[in-house]
């Protein structure tokens, strides 16, 4: 995780400072977390390398919770994560038998750019986790939208301390990641990163 941190900063003073930045991020997580992102075999790895070139939404576009329902609308399940991400909202949907689907939304309009079933192993694991969770990830964004604009949430499925993590974007550009309680709704500061 402080390897996003470290290519958000970086992104951060590219944008600000209007010019080119250059940055070597060191690939290597130091943590022994498993993301519950759905892109791909390397999951980790290509969800992190992909958030450098996310952008805030602008006023009036789709929110993180919008493209969550939208991609439930068009593929019933339950969302386990999104994430504003090259131009589109990718939302990861556990549907019934198991099946993983990622759900590509439009931030601008919220339709549904379009749809693939993806190949993972891990759904007991999530199903485990989200058992006795009364907050889907449609009510954690919402919920930590009071934060900043959200651009991602994702499932933390991993040890006790289970919960959604979301990240917001202030409108000076500055990012932060919260913990939101999946029974209470709780919004804490997520200090897995610092």
């Amino acid at each position: 995780m402080k390897r996003n941190i470290v290519i958000a900063v970086v992104t951060a003073a590219a944008l600000v400072g209007g010019g080119t930045a250059t940055a070597l991020a060191v690939a290597g997580d130091d943590d022994d977390t498993t993301s519950v992102t759905r892109t791909d075999d390397d999951r980790d790895d290509a969800r992190d390398d992909d958030r450098d070139g996310a952008a805030a939404p602008a006023a009036g576009k789709v929110t993180a919770a919008e493209a969550i329902a939208a991609a439930l609308d068009h593929t019933p399940g339950t969302a386990v994560s999104a994430e504003l991400d090259d131009g589109s909202w990718e939302i990861d949907v556990l549907a019934e038998g198991d099946t993983w689907h990622t759900v590509r939304i439009a931030p601008d309009s919220g339709k549904v750019l379009g749809a693939q079933q993806d190949d993972e192993d891990d759904a007991a694991e999530v199903r485990a986790a989200l058992k006795n969770a009364k907050v889907t990830a449609e009510q954690a964004a919402r919920t930590a939208e009071s934060k900043g604009t959200v651009v991602s949430v994702d499932l933390d499925d991993d040890g006790d301390d289970r919960g959604w993590e979301t990240e917001t974007r202030a409108s000076g550009g500055d990012e932060r990641d919260w913990k939101v309680d999946l029974r209470s709704a709780t919004v804490t500061a997520d200090r897995d990163d610092d």
